[in-house]
């Protein structure tokens, strides 16, 4: 019997062992020094300067957050078809856009926004009857949804790229049975990235807390309790950086700029360049603020042949930008980020002129 139990003991160990040292090093690390990002312990863009701004030290990003999209609901998964296919294809989908991050990161993008829930296939919407949640009703995980992020993070690790990753998405929420499958969720991705070593993931709790989330704890008085959980949980010595964003225009309350690792703005809505100067420096007055990096991760506002827009606003008031584009009306397959199907690569004006702009800026 003790044999037997010896045996059992060490076929543990062995696969323990095995198991740990079967899994691929990775490659890249993102920290927060201040109000500035590094990776691998060197500043982005280092000694970068640009029309006498700085820009080392910023995180230059895209909404991306169809990168995992799927639709559970056979009733809407026909609005998503490919036009040569006449079908959706959800690995397709996470195919090309790992195809086109090398692209992406040439020009100087070194990070980009998915969420386990998505955001409106059409930009904008009034209601969501699709169903585009990494989670079951009680806040399990869904195997194919991690595959296709599994993907995605690995090739990110691998260039050297820092993903934000949100949680949540207002319209999808309600999808989860209640505050505890909410709190379920949280852990179980946080467990799930630790549990594949990553250390380069930005986490966004859920996009713009301060629009109709069912959940309390997804609201703007209650969401730093999410932001601390994911905090709290920390492997070996390591946890992962954490904010959440508010709709555009919106300066953080309180609570979420003191929980904080950085600060996420939205520029929605900010047709004035010069507003987004405001926003940051009412953003840097609240009360709490300890010299966070601040970081746009959603702005649909482009002029990128004018001097002044919103990209370069941010930049005059060191802070980093994110581009979101979605496909407008009677437009076609090429436009646009968001607009689900994808069009994962640089092949319209828009995104031509962000690309652009955005190399000149970071010197790539």
């Amino acid at each position: 019997m003790k044999l037997k139990y010896f045996l059992f003991l060490s076929c543990i160990f062995l696969f323990s062992a095995f198991s740990a040292f079967s899994q691929t090093p990775r490659k890249t690390l993102l920290s927060i020094s201040e109000d500035k990002f590094y990776i691998n312990n060197e500043l982005t863009y280092s000694d970068r300067n640009w029309n006498g701004h700085a820009i080392a030290g910023l995180l230059m990003n895209s909404r991306m957050v169809q990168g995992v999209f799927d639709d559970l609901n056979p009733e809407t998964v026909k609005n998503w078809i490919y036009a040569d296919t006449k079908k959706w294809d959800a690995d397709r989908n996470t195919d090309e856009f790992v195809t086109n991050m090398s692209v992406w990161k040439s020009y100087g993008l070194l990070s980009f926004t998915l969420n386990l829930q998505g955001g409106s296939p059409y930009g904008y919407s009034q209601s969501q009857p699709w169903i585009n949640s990494a989670y079951t009703e009680s806040g399990e995980l869904r195997p194919a949804y991690f595959k296709r992020l599994e993907r995605i993070l690995d090739k990110a690790d691998e260039l050297g790229m820092a993903p934000m990753l949100g949680l949540f998405y207002f319209g999808q929420d309600e999808n989860l049975a209640d505050e505890k499958a909410v709190i379920n969720a949280v852990s179980n991705v946080i467990d799930w990235l630790h549990s594949k070593d990553y250390k380069n993931v930005l986490i966004e709790v859920n996009n713009e807390c301060d629009i109709r989330y069912d959940h309390a704890i997804l609201q703007p008085e209650r969401v730093h309790e999410l932001i601390e959980l994911v905090k709290s949980k920390e492997k070996n010595g390591y946890r992962f950086l954490v904010s959440t964003s508010y709709s555009g225009g919106a300066v953080p309350k309180e609570n979420v700029v003191k929980a904080s690792d950085f600060i996420l703005l939205h520029g929605n809505g900010v047709k004035e360049p010069n507003k987004i100067i405001e926003q940051v420096a009412a953003t840097r007055l609240v009360n709490g603020f300890a010299n966070q990096p601040i970081v746009y991760n959603e702005d649909d506002h482009f002029n990128f042949d004018q001097d002044l827009n919103n990209f370069t606003a941010a930049v005059s008031t060191y802070a980093s930008w994110g581009y979101f584009d979605y496909r407008m009306k009677d437009e076609g397959f090429e436009e646009g980020y968001q607009s689900v199907p994808v069009d994962w690569g640089i092949n319209s004006e828009r995104k031509k002129g962000f690309f652009e702009l955005m190399k000149e800026i970071t010197g790539y």
